[in-house]
């Protein structure tokens, strides 16, 4: 079947109906109501090209239907798209104040959850922003990017794993390495998976491995020489040595191969990064270097437009702090509904960006003196650098540090105070 992939926004005045769309990983149920709240649709269908075509007939009755579901992203967000859908993604935890509003005494089903998605979509939407899709470019970008740090995710659940096998049958190998992400560790188990054996292969042949995996450093290669001629004095029972060191080298294993999908990924996200027509702009972003800068066009995306302002963006990625206010109490608490992948995207860059900026560094440390923890000072700092970066995408230009030290200085910054006093003449960046 051929699908048409048309982004075409209505405007809300357009829309006659209002479709709840409660998804589930094989099967969805799906609510229709009017303007005046009246049902005019309740079915389910399941998640195949059946059943999809049965979508399709069962509302192409209403050409001017909007659709609230309760996410922005996945297989049928994305096959939403592809049929022209108007969409509007609503949050979880408002999701199930809407259900509660039609069920208050608990009651919890597809109905009921499709119902009160489409009803308050019809009473509440004009005030919802529609999803609006990414390019094709920076929507492959995205994902490639997301699934790379989950695949590293995978890569610290194996390290810690192989550390804790280790700890229990081979402490000399955690002495002689501090780095167990790198390569070279791994190898050095996969050469000499016992204390036994390293102790048996003899000073030649640990030179040589140190040699070859470029290890050999004047500070630490004596250190690491006697930990080797001493790896087998403590040692673990002969059933843990057997059973641990063919863990450990199963693990090893799946480190390697994992490690070289990794670096497939980074080619790839490199590549896409290099043709996408806002390269230079994140490209030009301090600290964010060739990680962290394909990372946040695919988090934040090129078009400003998304968010409207740079409160919007502060708000998706959680840097915005959420006021509570009630009586004689005031007071402020972290935003945890977010985007969590632009949360620790921008997080990393915060901490990156200090590190190479005068500003940044003066700003956190203000922050911390003012008793904020790291990670508080990290969210403030990130904070300011999103509304830099929507101006950035906004004006189509890459960051400029004597631009924004003259609009600190124009605006009499505190930061710029700050900056000039422990470094004078320094400037913005």
């Amino acid at each position: 079947m051929h699908i048409q992939k048309r982004f075409n926004m209505k405007e809300w005045k357009d829309i006659t109906h209002y479709a709840g769309f409660d998804w589930a990983r094989d099967h969805h149920a799906v609510v229709i109501v009017d303007a005046k709240g009246e049902m005019v649709a309740d079915f389910e269908f399941d998640h195949s090209e059946e059943g999809w075509q049965k979508f399709q007939e069962k509302t192409a009755a209403w050409p001017n239907l909007a659709v609230a579901i309760e996410t922005s992203q996945g297989a049928a967000v994305d096959q939403l798209l592809q049929r022209g859908y108007t969409i509007y993604p609503v949050n979880p935890v408002a999701s199930e104040s809407y259900r509660k509003r039609k069920a208050p005494s608990g009651t919890k089903t597809d109905h009921v959850d499709g119902w009160g998605l489409a009803d308050a979509l019809r009473v509440d939407g004009h005030g919802w922003k529609q999803l609006q899709p990414m390019d094709p470019l920076t929507q492959q970008l995205r994902l490639l990017c997301k699934d790379e740090v989950v695949l590293i995710q995978q890569r610290t659940l194996l390290v810690n794993q192989l550390q804790q096998a280790l700890l229990e049958y081979y402490p000399a190998a955690l002495q002689a390495f501090d780095d167990w992400t790198s390569p070279s560790a791994w190898d050095f188990v996969i050469e000499f998976p016992t204390p036994g054996e390293l102790v048996k292969a003899g000073k030649r042949r640990w030179e040589k491995f140190l040699h070859t995996h470029k290890l050999w450093r004047p500070q630490t290669t004596e250190k690491r020489l006697s930990i080797f001629a001493g790896a087998d004095k403590f040692k673990a029972s002969e059933p843990i040595l057997k059973a641990k060191s063919q863990l450990a080298l199963s693990l090893c294993k799946l480190l390697r191969t994992l490690n070289d999908q990794l670096e497939a990924y980074r080619k790839k996200i490199e590549a896409l990064f290099k043709e996408h027509p806002d390269h230079d702009i994140f490209g030009s972003l301090p600290g964010a270097k060739d990680v962290l800068a394909p990372r946040l066009l695919a988090a934040i995306g090129p078009n400003p437009e998304r968010y409207g302002d740079h409160n919007v963006l502060q708000c998706f990625a959680g840097t915005a702090p959420v006021s509570y206010q009630s009586g004689q109490v005031n007071k402020v608490k972290i935003r945890w509904a977010c985007d969590t992948f632009l949360r620790h995207t921008v997080h990393l860059w915060a901490s990156c960006f200090r590190r190479v900026s005068n500003w940044g560094e003066v700003y956190y440390q203000k922050k911390r003196e003012q008793g904020m923890s790291h990670a508080c000072a990290l969210r403030c700092l990130g904070q300011r650098l999103l509304k830099i970066v929507f101006r950035m995408i906004r004006d189509k230009k890459p960051y400029d540090a004597e631009l924004h030290a003259r609009n600190q200085q124009k605006h009499g910054s505190w930061v710029l105070k700050l900056v000039n006093e422990n470094s004078p003449g320094a400037t913005g960046e």
